[in-house]
């Protein structure tokens, strides 16, 4: 096939996937393709798929359905997580020409050019095998970059396959990552957000047991120096990993925000250990009171699962309690899908559909009321918002270092600053409104 053209890219999933997805945009971009919108017709469609979730696996196949619409002779090629997963379920898909696993999905272009045969080709090694680390960074327009610095998981929580999909734990050479940090900072973009499966990990090099010079915390303290960054934030951490000294250090730092998202999945014990998760509910507690105690004002954000095997009311109704008196800002609340291949998925006592959904539908109100809360906390206050580059139906939306999430009336002049202003009130929308006459452009 030849190498020239149009390419149009889709991601489903996590961060982590859209800065995989930036990289490979760029591999494209030099082999002399020219990037288009995935809604319109395009010599080549790329979709990096992810499969979390069951709703995922079946978005792909509403994607693939998209694309064809656009172009019904477009070269369609499948990669992320789904694809190495389950390489022969998506090759057998209507209008899908090439599917790459984890160890291949880097070299798209290259089994584009390779490619003759009519039909799908196939190239999806056995996780076991996949030991690179490769580097990556998306940047949308110029607002935030996604920069990943760790793939993979040691961890073996019943209910995931995320290792099963990108292999043990890895990660770049710190050198590598402050590189890629510059390069970012070099083409003005505010803020940088940190991305990877289980990012508190970082250390282990390509070969899993093989350790580089540097912890987590050695990356943290090293990118607070990178000139030229207004903010980073760290975007999910794991409650074991998250360390008093890196607490300690963002709370004092000078590009470092006040926000951290940090996985609970259980309020419940019990659960907790079913899951195979490597805390217990009290040091989840400890972590919130040792950010609080430092930062009265950050946001700490919560992953939860509803409906695990095994879960009861009275599991859930104690998730519930206990997240309604921890002092955290909003919920990500997950309903659990079963997944082949894990543990999970064969066990006993499971929670029907229905009532996973009633659970869902409870913590994400609660969810509602806890970002209310913490909103109207900030209110009063002066912060500086980084303001988006799109207009939303007249209006703008920027986002304050500890989260929150503001609007006003459009206006151009503000896309890609970060400006200065007083929180006056929360809009029927949940959003926060303040007094333009106070916005200072920094």
């Amino acid at each position: 096939m030849s190498a020239t053209g149009s390419v149009a890219f889709y991601t489903l999933g996590c961060k982590l996937n859209f800065s995989e997805t930036s990289t490979i945009a760029r591999s494209f971009k030099l082999a002399g393709y020219t990037e288009t919108a995935f809604d319109t017709a395009a010599d080549v469609y790329v979709i990096n798929t992810c499969s979390v979730t069951e709703n995922a696996d079946k978005k792909f196949k509403t994607i693939v359905k998209q694309a064809l619409k656009q172009n019904p002779e477009g070269f369609l090629v499948a990669i992320g997580c789904y694809a190495q997963l389950k390489p022969e379920e998506l090759a057998v898909l209507d209008g899908v020409d090439l599917v790459l696993g984890a160890n291949e999905k880097f070299n798209v272009v290259d089994f584009i050019k390779s490619k003759t045969a009519s039909e799908t080709a196939v190239h999806a090694c056995s996780i076991d095998a996949v030991e690179q680390y490769v580097g990556s960074y998306a940047i949308g327009k110029r607002t935030r970059a996604f920069l990943k610095v760790q793939d993979g998981c040691d961890y073996k929580c019943t209910y995931c396959t995320i290792p099963l999909a990108r292999g043990f734990s890895r990660s770049d050479t710190l050198d590598n990552i402050l590189k890629q940090a510059n390069e970012i900072a070099a083409q003005d973009i505010k803020e940088v957000v940190l991305t990877g499966v289980n990012i508190g990990d970082f250390g282990k090099g390509e070969f899993g047991a093989k350790k580089h010079d540097h912890t987590f915390f050695d990356l943290v303290t090293a990118l607070d120096e990178v000139s030229g960054l207004e903010r980073i934030r760290i975007s999910s951490i794991e409650p074991n990993l998250l360390r008093q000294e890196t607490i300690d250090f963002v709370a004092n730092s000078k590009r470092f925000v006040p926000h951290f998202h940090i996985p609970l999945q259980s309020g419940s014990n019990e659960i907790l250990a079913a899951m195979r998760r490597r805390y217990q509910r009290e040091l989840y507690v400890k972590r919130v009171s040792q950010i609080k105690s430092r930062m009265p004002h950050a946001c700490i954000g919560v992953d939860v699962i509803v409906g695990f095997p095994g879960e009861s009311d009275d599991h859930f109704m104690e998730t519930y309690h206990f997240l309604n008196e921890l002092e955290v800002s909003y919920l990500h609340v997950f309903t659990y899908s079963e997944r082949e291949n894990t543990l999970a998925a064969g066990m006993p006592a499971v929670v029907p559909k229905e009532v996973r959904a009633k659970r869902s539908k409870m913590l994400r109100g609660l969810s509602q009321k806890k970002r209310r809360a913490f909103y109207e906390s900030q209110l009063g206050t002066e912060q500086d918002v980084l303001f988006e580059s799109e207009n939303k139906n007249g209006y703008i939306h920027g986002f304050t270092p500890n989260y929150v999430k503001v609007k006003s009336f459009w206006d151009p002049a503000l896309c890609d600053t970060i400006a200065r202003v007083r929180l006056t009130a929360i809009e029927d929308d949940g959003l926060v409104v303040f007094d333009v006459k106070t916005a200072i452009t920094a």
